[in-house]
């Protein structure tokens, strides 16, 4: 069950991700440029992730250097395709798009796009027909939940009032004059 288990830290990570990002866009203090900035720093992450964990696999497995081009070339892809959904989802926390409704349309959209390209690409032993019921109510589900996440949201946390500061600093700032 050890792929259960990374499936479920899967899961985390990304469920952490979108919140993560709209906490780091706007921590970057820059109405304009703050998901740019945001997503330069996501790259960097990725970079250190995605490529020197992955050299170190390699060095220390004593690897074989040699990528068949089919392999880098659909790895590329997913790399760009995830990338620009990562893009994407900061365009839409920039478009007023909170975490919880984008994040929520994401991972319920998402499975469905998965399932119809993986049937077209990986067509099932017995032909369409044989996709039982189930499999067609889970895709429903699936968009019938986002959907409901989407239009029921609870609503955004009320302003908080920033906190008075402390007398020192405010005669500090206000010094009395003679």
């Amino acid at each position: 069950m050890n792929w259960l288990i990374f499936a479920l830290m899967t899961v985390v990570s990304w469920g952490l991700y979108g919140i993560f990002l709209h906490s780091g866009q706007t921590a970057m203090a820059d109405k304009s440029n703050g998901l740019y900035k945001a997503f330069l720093f996501v790259g960097l992450a990725y970079f250190l992730t995605a490529v020197l964990a992955p050299l170190a696999m390699l060095m220390t497995r004593k690897a074989e250097w040699s990528f068949p081009a089919a392999g880098m070339g659909w790895s590329l892809l997913a790399g760009i395709v995830g990338a620009a959904g990562a893009f994407c989802v900061l365009l839409a926390f920039g478009a007023k798009g909170t975490p919880g409704v984008v994040m929520s349309i994401v991972f319920a959209g998402a499975p469905i796009v998965n399932a119809v390209v993986a049937l077209i690409e990986y067509p099932p032993e017995g032909g369409w027909g044989s996709i039982r019921w189930p499999f067609y109510l889970g895709i429903v589900l699936a968009a019938t939940g986002g959907c409901l996440v989407t239009l029921f949201k609870p609503p955004p946390a009320r302003a908080r009032a920033p906190a008075p500061a402390p007398v020192a600093q405010r005669a500090l700032a206000n010094p009395v004059q003679n």
